[in-house]
């Protein structure tokens, strides 16, 4: 893969950036020249793995390495605080007044869902129809028919709401959406 240096533009091969234009810089074949072996150095070719080495263990070097016994037995350290705590029992749980949990009365005024022409709130393209915006592709904030109205319109042609997500469906049959069992008078 190449990586353009100027615009980031990634591509599998080419000569130049099919984004900026920018030309990439070709590679010159040229035939390496035969390495001479220097006389004074030594060679130390190693063949097939680990060489035993003889290497005594020098006397006046401190040993830090722990024995696989027991060495010492645990003490325990008078002034370490511990943070485990002993149990408390049972305890009255008691809710704070004057808490603010941050949330206003409810003054019952709810903000109406969005019909007719809606406005794209990435590019701003004010379109009337359809779920994704014609202009940049994202979705657009519809509003589904609420369930009522999906049950008032189903009784009229035989078609029923589901129970679990509200979609149409044939009474007797599995909603084809979440799978649930569609069952009359349920």
């Amino acid at each position: 893969m190449i990586i353009c240096p100027v615009c980031d533009h990634v591509q599998p091969e080419g000569t130049e950036c099919d984004v900026c234009g920018k030309r990439f810089p070709t590679a010159v074949n040229v035939a390496t020249p035969p390495v001479a072996q220097l006389p004074e150095l030594e060679l130390t070719p190693h063949a097939g793995g680990r060489d035993a080495v003889d290497a005594p263990v020098l006397p006046e070097l401190d040993g830090t390495r722990l024995r696989s016994g027991p060495d010492l037995p645990a003490q325990v350290v008078q002034d370490l605080e511990l943070t485990r705590a002993a149990p408390t029992g049972e305890m009255p749980v008691a809710a704070l007044e004057e808490l603010d949990t941050g949330r206003a009365q409810d003054d019952g005024v709810r903000t109406p869902a969005p019909l007719g022409a809606v406005t794209c709130r990435y590019c701003r393209n004010v379109q009337a129809v359809g779920l994704l915006c014609d202009n940049c592709g994202m979705r657009l904030p519809r509003a589904r028919i609420a369930a009522t109205s999906v049950a008032a319109k189903g009784e009229e042609d035989g078609w029923m709401a589901c129970p679990s997500c509200h979609t149409r469906g044939r009474p007797g049959r599995a909603c084809s959406e979440c799978g649930t069992r569609l069952q009359e008078g349920a």
